[in-house]
């Protein structure tokens, strides 16, 4: 049995990447998962792989920087599933635009889809978790939270330092609830969004100067956000944890 069994969890921004990576990881450890990304097509084909070993996951198409579909994808969760455990706010945009060169849609833009969009979902799911006296939160944040963005612009930047901020706050206001809430800080990690940003060359590049000499994968993120959405990590909660290759040490 899995560590995860009977649990409940959605993570976002799942259809590929990291995401993808995560659902997995929480379904091969028993959890019923709700694969929620903006585009359809991958969504369904993280659904679809996750199915070939585990049947209790389903998918839910919709934007997490919009209140109503974050309050629709709750619904769907507690429709399926009848609550909700474990939420992994994955999803997450990233551009590598200069400061001086970001527009003020592109600032809300890509700020929006880190920052709003994990305040949204957790806010949504923290009724039942309190009604359950149980929960975990797991926001993606990035190295580039606690520095600077090896790839992304000032508001990437901005936008994972404040997911910082929100984790331990949150994780203030509920802990007597049996709820922690935590965030995973990865470096460069070999995802579709990372290789549709910067050249093969470039990536290579990066990968030389780290210690670990290399990127990370995603399901090496994925492994460490299972272990922070079991009862192993119940003591565990206000953390930024990093996963780096030993880019950043502090």
């Amino acid at each position: 049995m899995g560590t995860l069994e009977e649990k409940v969890a959605i993570v976002t921004g799942a259809g590929q990447g990291m995401g993808s990576a995560i659902a997995h990881s929480l379904a091969q450890q028993g959890a019923s998962v709700v694969v929620n990304d903006i585009n359809e097509t991958t969504a369904k084909a993280t659904v679809s792989d996750i199915k070939s070993y585990n049947s209790a996951v389903i998918s839910y198409v919709g934007n997490v920087t919009d209140i109503h579909d974050v309050e629709q994808m709750i619904k769907h969760t507690e429709n399926n599933f009848g609550h909700t455990d474990v939420l992994v706010n994955n999803a997450g945009v990233l551009r590598p635009t200069p400061l001086l060169q970001i527009s003020e849609e592109e600032w809300d833009y890509v700020v929006e889809g880190n920052l709003k969009s994990t305040f949204l979902c957790s806010k949504a799911v923290l009724p039942s978790m309190q009604q359950n006296r149980w929960g975990r939160i797991i926001n993606i944040s990035s190295s580039a939270g606690k520095n600077v963005s090896t790839i992304g612009g000032a508001h990437y930047t901005a936008g994972k330092a404040a997911v910082l901020g929100l984790t331990r706050h949150a994780a203030k206001e509920v802990a007597e609830y049996g709820i922690t809430v935590n965030a995973v800080c990865p470096g460069l990690i070999d995802t579709e969004m990372v290789r549709s940003t910067i050249s093969d060359e470039r990536k290579y590049e990066y990968a030389n100067i780290f210690p670990a000499k290399r990127l990370g994968q995603p399901s090496e993120v994925a492994d460490l956000v299972a272990f922070l959405a079991s009862d192993q990590a119940s003591y565990i909660t206000g953390a930024s944890i990093d996963i780096n290759g030993g880019d950043l040490m502090i």
